[in-house]
Parts: C-alpha cells; sequence; structure tokens
C-alpha cells in the first residue's frame, strides 16, 4: 500500500528543512492519490524535474518513486510542461525544492 500524496509531501518538507533546505507547495492536489511533482531549482537560475516513474520502472515496495523529466533547463521550461500535466491530471502536487541535493530526499529510477 503507498503512502498517501499529503502525507509524502508533509514528510518531504520536514526532510528538506532538516537538512537545511527550504521547500514549499506551490500547488495542492490530491491528498490521497494526486500525483506528485517536485521543482528542484539551483543557485545558477537552472531547475530540475521530477515526476511519478511508470509503473513499470518502479518497485513493487509501495515507495513513491520519480523519474527526472527536465534537466537544468530554465523555470519556463519547467511551467510549460506542468501545464501540459495539468490539461490532463488537475489534482497534481506541484513542490519546489531549493536545496543543495535532492540525495536521499525521495527515490529516482534510471530511465536508462
Amino acid at each position: 500500500m503507498r503512502l498517501r500524496s499529503d502525507i509524502f509531501v508533509s514528510a518531504l518538507l520536514r526532510r528538506v528543512f532538516s537538512a537545511g533546505g527550504f521547500a514549499a507547495v506551490e500547488q495542492r492536489g490530491a491528498e490521497q492519490a494526486g500525483a506528485i511533482f517536485i521543482r528542484h531549482r539551483f543557485r545558477d537560475g537552472t531547475e530540475d524535474l521530477y515526476g511519478p516513474a511508470p509503473q513499470m520502472l518502479a518497485d513493487d515496495d509501495g515507495e513513491r518513486r520519480f523519474e527526472r523529466r527536465l534537466q537544468r533547463v530554465e523555470a519556463p521550461d519547467v511551467d510549460t510542461l506542468i501545464a501540459r500535466e495539468r490539461r490532463f491530471d488537475s489534482d497534481l502536487w506541484l513542490i519546489e525544492l531549493d536545496t543543495e541535493t535532492i540525495e536521499g530526499l525521495f527515490g529516482v529510477v534510471n530511465a536508462d
């Protein structure tokens, strides 16, 4: 059984803050099972965007896994992709992270 979206987001924010970073909820989604997108901002103004990993890339252990959708792009590129995702799923969560590294914060799968 997978953790509810609202609980996962709350735990993620706490982990980021405890590591000395900043995190914010840009858009609140469905509490039970809303898709979660994570926007990781870097000091040089670029961003990475992580979205839910496809089922075939995720382990069946109930943990949420993410895949990197965009890497080191400008903010408008992230906004464009999120706007497209919202057309399909208006219940998605968008979380913003301003931290040195995402290592240990959430699971990322390799699509390679």
